[in-house]
């Protein structure tokens, strides 16, 4: 099939570090091109890709330190697939809205991956405006606030098979692995940690808008020893991190949409504790890859249950349910429903 792969320009794909909506078209990207269909990819110039590149913009919005509208590189990238969009059999879009009024009104196939929260009151009406669009959620809670949108399937994240690992290292401490950010309740990961006596390590990313939130309640509680921020880590880190982890600490107070970091654990064999918001019944199986809490006395409860969880079996339940194989088949069955559903004469080429 000819695919187009639409990203957001916010970070390169794959992202140099943090980016959870980039790494994921990269990882489907790279899966249909090595599955052999034509693919195109519309991103930042700085991406990395064995599909046909176009770039929206020269570098990733993140690192362009001239930018101060990130609307108008997207807007371009959005007139330059609708120029090239009869080249393709359908089009996959990864950035929330911005595909529905434009890309209605052309011919080609097109669905959109939503990757974020929609239980944000603004956007009930937007998506009541576009009730045909096709939409794939990455899990079935992320649809709960839109019931009448047009959700045609749930595909669940993927990550290459051999990406991430397990090391064999004695684990020693509990990991906090994302955004320094009040959703992800990083100061309850760390009041988790003192109370079981067990060193915390926060591999996080601080973003501008969190700033004052970590100088005024994380900072504090940071003291190099019990608990150390490392920063930001790339894919090559991951391995060693989270199997060096006893469990991974998801303390989040949000209706999280995916949580790539929880299938992350288990591709290195590494349980996890998560409170039992969006997603998490989803991804987590309890007392099998972690445990499902409902609030930080339960998760303190659940450390000391972590070691008798099976690292092994938690790497086969990975392999099992979330390889970006297993996602990439799964969308090229979409593909193949819309584009004969909008073309019922094309014969389409697997």
């Amino acid at each position: 099939m000819r695919i187009a792969q639409i990203a957001p320009l916010t970070e390169s794909v794959p992202p140099r570090l943090y980016g959870g909506t980039e790494r994921v078209v990269s990882f489907l990207t790279e899966e249909l091109v090595a599955m052999g269909h034509d693919v195109t990819l519309f991103a930042s110039g700085d991406s990395r890709t064995r599909a046909d590149l176009v770039a929206g913009w020269p570098c990733a919005l993140r690192f362009d330190p001239s930018i101060r509208d990130a609307n108008a590189p997207h807007m371009l990238m959005m007139e330059q697939v609708r120029r090239q969009a009869a080249e393709f059999d359908v089009l996959h879009f990864h950035v929330d809205y911005w595909s529905f009024s434009l890309f209605g009104r052309q011919s080609t196939p097109f669905m959109t991956t939503l990757h974020g929260r929609l239980d944000l009151p603004e956007l009930a009406p937007l998506f009541d405006c576009f009730p045909n669009v096709p939409l794939i959620s990455i899990s079935d809670a992320q649809r709960l606030p839109l019931p009448d949108a047009n959700f045609i399937e749930t595909v669940y994240h993927g990550l290459p098979v051999d990406l991430l690992t397990p090391r064999r290292v004695a684990p020693r401490y509990l990991a906090f692995l994302g955004r320094i950010c009040p959703e992800k309740r990083p100061d309850i990961a760390i009041r988790i940690a003192r109370r079981v006596g067990i060193p915390l390590k926060l591999a996080a990313k601080i973003d501008r808008v969190d700033e004052d939130y970590f100088r005024d309640m994380i900072q504090p509680m940071i003291d190099g020893t019990s608990v150390e921020l490392i920063g930001e880590i790339n894919d090559a880190e991951k391995p060693d991190f989270l199997s060096g982890a006893v469990g991974l600490l998801l303390p989040i107070d949000w209706p999280e949409p995916f949580g790539l970091v929880m299938i992350e654990a288990m591709a290195c064999g590494t349980p996890v504790i998560a409170f039992n918001r969006g997603s998490v019944p989803e991804i987590i199986e309890h007392g099998v890859t972690g445990f499902i809490v409902e609030n930080e006395e339960q998760a303190v409860a659940a450390v000391s249950k972590l070691e008798r969880l099976s690292r092994s079996t938690i790497r086969q339940r990975f392999e099992r349910r979330f390889t970006a194989r297993r996602m990439a088949e799964e969308y090229v069955s979409l593909y193949h429903r819309l584009a004969v559903k909008a073309r019922p004469a094309l014969r389409v080429v697997t």
